[in-house]
């Protein structure tokens, strides 16, 4: 029988749903302010997984501009009933202090590739909603409930009311069905039915290293629920060694076969416990007691690595290619914008054939309207590379290489101008909201000609390097830990995980453009685990 190696998805694809239609299995997961919203995989073996679809392309569906860090896309959930498939979701636009801006919507599409359809509105009361198909053919919706008085406890608890597929929209009372357990936080609702009982998966403790998932049951879908005494199903928490740290918010799947599985979040940290990816998807296997109750498979409640896979024949997909040449009518599925869609606007892929063409618009801090295209990174070793053709005038316009994980965390390699240098190429570093640049000096570039740029990162510690022409590669400033970019650095947590790709900024509003002739994106095959990594190693340049 088959093994498993975890993370299934591996880098920032957190709050995994999954759902089985027939032979094929699929997960939704988070995509925060990074546009196309929410990303689905598919799989037949539980084992291997491919992007398939990202169902909110369109700025109708999903409307970023101006969103927070971290708000967004938060918990999607797939689901499937008669020939339909739906997709619910939050747009946070709010999050912080007191109160959190949260609307709930659902999508729907007859194939899970699309097209999916305009967004009905729900209601706005929290945030991880989730919808059930009752046997009876209703529909239930569930979502924590947000209270920001004070004295209550904010995650005030999992709330239940009927959906209407005819008039499209909830109907009928609303009803708080479960408070949690003494973990607190509870979110990330989930309704199962099995035998005689409806199941409630729910996460707990909060998404950091507390983090964890609890399975309550009730005979009546309005409750009361009563927990597991067994609580939680899973969790990381107080297990410092455990590779695998943060684990819970997760759902369940049964295979064809009548095995059960769990999918959850995770992170896997290096030093100071920081997870430079994000949180990422991991499986585990679940067996059913005598009396009812779920347990893992392997008799712990901690998550493992490596996991026993289903009875299913494998089903290999062919892996992305390391370079994309931007020859295509369209960006590939790897390509991701912030808050607003790609569109002509601001960049392109036919101007210039060959070169994927950024027009400069608002700076990395902006939340409204950046040009950016970039992609996770998914592992801890990787190399990355590109090429630009960029003629800056002054300060103000900038274009090049980006490892970003959100507006007060990033670093970039850049062409720009200076009075002292001409065409120069910088390293600016900001860190908790701090700017700083990070080269002694501007290193002065050729005029009229492209710059290839490379970033190597290894266990959270990056190195620049550039060249014109054939010359060597030359290293463009010192080793720069990029560990603030992360869930775990700052202040106040937050959700995303770190991007590497393009940037073009023109500050003085003249929209210069810039043309980047490739990228290259290559993963060191066979890596430690993020316990090991973080253990003292450094970059060999």
């Amino acid at each position: 029988m088959t093994s498993i190696t975890n993370p299934i998805l591996p880098g920032f694809h957190p709050d995994p749903s999954i759902l089985r239609v027939g032979d094929d299995y699929y997960i939704a997961t988070s995509t925060f302010e990074w546009f196309p919203g929410v990303r689905i995989h598919h799989s037949k073996d539980l084992k291997n997984w491919r992007f398939i679809s990202s169902p909110l392309s369109r700025k109708s569906q999903l409307d970023m501009k101006g969103n927070i860090n971290s708000g967004g896309v938060w918990a999607p959930c797939l689901s499937y009933q008669d020939g339909l498939f739906y997709l619910i979701y939050t747009d946070v636009k709010s999050w912080h202090g007191a109160y959190k801006d949260t609307h709930n919507y659902l999508v729907t599409a007859e194939s899970i590739e699309g097209p999916w359809s305009e967004p009905v509105y729900l209601n706005s009361s929290g945030f991880d909603p989730s919808l059930f198909h009752d046997r009876d053919g209703k529909k239930w919706f569930v979502n924590m409930i947000w209270d920001y008085r004070k004295g209550n406890h904010s995650f005030g608890g999992i709330v239940l009311q009927e959906y209407s597929a005819q008039e499209k929209k909830l109907v009928g009372p609303v009803k708080n069905i479960f408070k949690g357990t003494d973990l607190r936080m509870t979110e990330g609702p989930h309704l199962y039915q099995k035998g005689d009982y409806y199941y409630l998966l729910t996460a707990e403790g909060g998404t950091e290293y507390n983090h964890a998932a609890t399975l309550a049951r009730s005979k009546t879908i309005d409750g009361p629920y009563e927990v597991d005494e067994d609580y939680p199903l899973i969790t990381s928490a107080g297990k410092d060694h455990l590779d695998i740290q943060k684990a819970g918010h997760g759902s369940l799947v049964e295979t064809q076969n009548g095995e059960w599985y769990l999918v959850h979040l995770g992170g896997r940290p290096l030093k100071d416990k920081r997870c430079i990816l994000g949180r990422e998807t991991f499986i585990q296997r679940c067996d059913w007691t005598d009396d009812g109750w779920l347990r893992l498979s392997h008799g712990s409640k901690s998550p493992e690595v490596v996991v026993q896979g289903p009875d299913l024949p494998e089903h290999p997909f062919e892996p992305e290619p390391a370079a994309d040449d931007f020859s295509g009518e369209t960006l590939g599925s790897q390509w991701n914008s912030l808050r607003v869609p790609m569109d002509s606007s601001w960049m392109s892929l036919s101007e210039r054939p060959g070169y994927l063409r950024l027009k400069g618009r608002e700076s990395l801090s902006s939340m409204h309207e950046q040009s950016i295209i970039a992609r996770r990174q998914q592992a801890f070793k990787i190399e990355v590379e590109t090429s630009v053709a960029f003629e800056p005038e002054h300060f103000q316009q900038m274009a090049g290489l980006l490892f970003y994980y959100d507006t007060i965390d990033h670093v970039y390699l850049h062409i720009t101008h200076r009075e002292e240098a001409g065409k120069c190429l910088g390293i600016i570093q900001t860190k908790y909201g701090e700017y700083d640049e990070l080269t002694e000096a501007f290193i002065p570039l050729k005029d009229q000609e492209e710059v290839k740029l490379r970033g190597e990162v290894q266990d959270g510690m990056l190195a620049f390097y550039y060249r014109q022409h054939d010359e060597d590669w030359q290293q463009a400033g010192p080793l720069i830990d990029i560990t603030h970019m992360s869930d775990d650095s700052a202040k106040q947590v937050r959700f995303t995980g770190t991007f590497v790709g393009m940037a073009c900024q023109d500050l003085s509003g003249g929209r210069k453009e810039a043309d980047f002739d490739y990228f290259i994106y290559k993963e060191q095959k066979k890596e430690t685990t993020g316990q090991e990594t973080g253990k003292g190693s450094t970059l060999h340049l």
